[in-house]
């Protein structure tokens, strides 16, 4: 399994390069890519997918374990170490959900008594996710946007097995976002979210900074940012229970603001 990527510079719009020559992301790490809309993060996650080689508008390079990809790696759905999980990801698949499952978990040679484990993990696993439950009978395409993911999250992590999962913009989509970025760092793997999220970006280990289609800094979350990320935890608590009595027609009172002091 990979143990490490690096991120070899390119460079962005204005012909400036990445901040660090070489950037090391090493298995267990939580990082976040953040800056403005059109900054250059989703451009980042597509070099990062596609094993960038010199070969995109960037020119950045991609090396795993200090080699580049494998030609079986690149080729081969089963072995490639990356898994992209986007906010506009929708199931063609009208299969009940433990039958997706199944499927995809003996795609991955493992025998029919072993995929019933993995698939029975990777349900518990997204159900702890999202609030709302994942039944195995439901089909895919009954499922919210908040289940898609959390599913979509729990199978890359437990089915895949990959070493490097990307997500770009999945956390406002029904997801408990401290909960998983607890659970994920258990899995040590690298993931990598491109996120607008303060929660998620003070619970990373690092955010990675663009602008003009370039790394500009790369911050370490520093002790004073971990101590005030359980404020700000209970401040985006608020706000979503805020938003959540206004869809439903509610309304909103001192209490419901008292309630998160």
């Amino acid at each position: 399994m990979v143990s490490q990527i690096s991120i070899l510079a390119g460079h962005g719009r204005d012909g400036q390069p990445d901040a660090r020559p070489r950037l090391d992301l090493a298995m267990g790490e939580i990082i976040s890519v953040v800056g403005r809309t059109g900054s250059g993060k989703t451009t980042l996650i597509n070099d990062i997918e596609l094993f960038a080689d010199g070969d995109t508008p960037t020119g950045r390079r991609l090396l795993f374990d200090g080699r580049p990809v494998s030609v079986e790696d690149r080729d081969d759905p089963a072995r490639n170490p990356i898994a992209l999980i986007t906010q506009h990801t929708t199931f063609l698949s009208d299969l009940p959900v433990d039958e997706f499952l199944t499927t995809h978990a003996r795609i991955r040679a493992r025998s029919l008594a072993a995929a019933a484990d993995v698939v029975a993990e990777t349900l518990e696993f997204a159900n702890q996710l999202t609030g709302e439950p994942i039944l195995p009978s439901v089909r895919m395409t009954e499922l919210s946007g908040g289940q898609t993911r959390a599913l979509l999250i729990a199978d890359a992590t437990v089915i895949c097995d990959t070493p490097i999962v990307l997500l770009d913009e999945v956390e406002n989509a029904g997801i408990n976002r401290t909960r998983a970025l607890e659970l994920l760092r258990r899995r040590r793997r690298i993931f990598i979210f491109v996120t607008h999220d303060p929660r998620v970006a003070l619970l990373s280990d690092r955010r990675l900074i663009m602008r003009e289609g370039r790394i500009a800094e790369v911050l370490e979350t520093d002790a004073e940012e971990r101590r005030l990320a359980p404020a700000v935890s209970r401040l985006d608590d608020m706000l979503s229970h805020l938003r959540e009595r206004l869809r439903d027609g509610q309304r909103v009172t001192l209490a419901d603001l008292e309630a998160f002091s």
